[in-house]
């Protein structure tokens, strides 16, 4: 009877285990390509909109080489046409890279973000083999006095 029970523990503890590990698979699966932060640097009132120019720190968390082709700021209902802007940034597979860029945006909007909201970029790259893209990235702000 206890040789029955132990087998019986053997197989429960096979399917625990291999439950545990799909769990590990399915939140690596969902862990961010590219994640960031940014700091604003500089910005000017423009009537009912704002000049700003950030910092934005990118973090290549996978094993290929990323080519950034078009950032696009996209925090609201849709980017404004200063929102969203041709580049040429280039992250490493499992490194990061600062660019600083300069975007043009409702004032609302900016206000929003000095309240907590943090902004999203849209994009737009090529990876391996040409093969292109789109990561939606949720910008931390960094921490400490925006430079002005």
């Amino acid at each position: 009877m206890s040789y029955k029970i132990i087998r019986v523990g053997k197989w429960q503890l096979v399917v625990a285990a291999l439950f545990a590990f799909g769990v590990q698979l399915a939140f690596a699966n969902n862990a961010p390509l590219v994640s960031g932060s940014y700091q604003v640097v500089q910005d000017t009132t423009l009537g009912s909109q704002a000049q700003i120019r950030m910092r934005i720190h990118l973090v290549n968390h996978g094993s290929f080489n990323l080519s950034i082709q078009r950032m696009t700021l996209w925090d609201f209902s849709h980017p404004d046409k200063g929102g969203t802007h041709a580049c040429a940034v280039a992250v490493r597979a499992h490194a990061s890279v600062e660019t600083t860029q300069e975007f043009t945006i409702r004032r609302s909007d900016y206000q929003l973000w000095q309240k907590g909201l943090r902004p999203r970029f849209v994009l737009q790259m090529t990876g391996p083999g040409n093969t292109k893209s789109k990561a939606v990235v949720r910008l931390d702000r960094i921490s400490g006095q925006e430079a002005k």
